[in-house]
């Protein structure tokens, strides 16, 4: 092995596994812990792989393969398919939270066919949360603390077409500690009575955030602004958050 030139070893590790290049293969010389420190190895693994990236835009080629390999959403239950799994704090106004079928009377379509339920508001606040553990999820502190990969929080909203209602969003970057390093809210939004019931997506993206942060808490809600019992206030769905490569 000593004698194959870096090239053709290079192209041999690239069919080694991304963990066994980390933990295994950068361990067992110098040159090897070169070549999986180095941008050549990872580059390759991310053509055989089909995950582009403009050379412009190269500054660590094995953190944006491991971020490309890993990227997905980190909300549980983004669309009520499994009723109110894996939402904690709810906070059940009115008549509280309901799962309903798209669209759903006096509502519209969403864009995507792959989406067909939403949870929708009572009559008095609705809120509910989910605290993503980004450990667990796979992202590592070095990770966080050093790259400090984009974190992207999206939600969709929506009114029926004879009620109006109001909706928030509101997430934050958590330390271990849960102290707060970053934070997004979005002001209230109101949706009046007689509106043409379209679905509108919500969306923000977290950067320069610094170190230590190893939770998202996300929390939307809303409510009716008629005061009808039932559930005739917002409607959410497809909420996501997402590291972005």
């Amino acid at each position: 092995m000593e004698s194959l030139p870096e090239a053709v070893l290079i192209q041999i590790l690239a069919y080694v596994p991304a963990a066994d290049l980390v933990l295994v293969c950068r361990l067992v010389c110098y040159q090897w812990k070169n070549l999986v420190d180095g941008a050549a190895l990872w580059i390759l693994k991310c053509q055989q792989e089909g995950l582009t990236r403009a050379e412009s835009d190269a500054e660590n080629w094995q953190n944006f393969y491991f971020l490309s390999k890993k990227r997905k959403n980190l909300i549980k239950n983004p669309c009520g398919e499994e009723d109110l799994e894996h939402w904690g704090e709810v906070e059940n106004g009115g008549d509280g939270w309901k799962i309903e079928e798209l669209p759903g009377d006096f509502g519209k379509e969403f864009p995507s066919e792959e989406v067909h339920k939403y949870f929708v508001t009572s009559y008095e606040w609705c809120r509910k949360a989910q605290v993503i553990d980004l450990r667990a999820e796979g992202y590592w502190e070095e990770l966080m603390d050093t790259t400090q990969p984009k974190i992207t929080v999206r939600d969709w909203y929506a009114g029926r077409s004879d009620a109006g209602c109001l909706y928030e969003l509101c997430v934050k970057l958590l330390s271990e500690n849960e102290d707060v390093l970053a934070e997004y809210k979005s002001e209230t939004i109101t949706i009046p009575q007689d509106n043409d019931a379209s679905w509108t997506e919500i969306s923000h993206t977290f950067s320069n955030y610094g170190p230590g942060v190893c939770f998202v808490r996300f929390e939307h809600g809303g409510q009716d602004t008629l005061f009808w019992k039932g559930w005739y206030g917002v409607r959410i769905t497809n909420s996501s958050v997402t590291v972005e490569p």
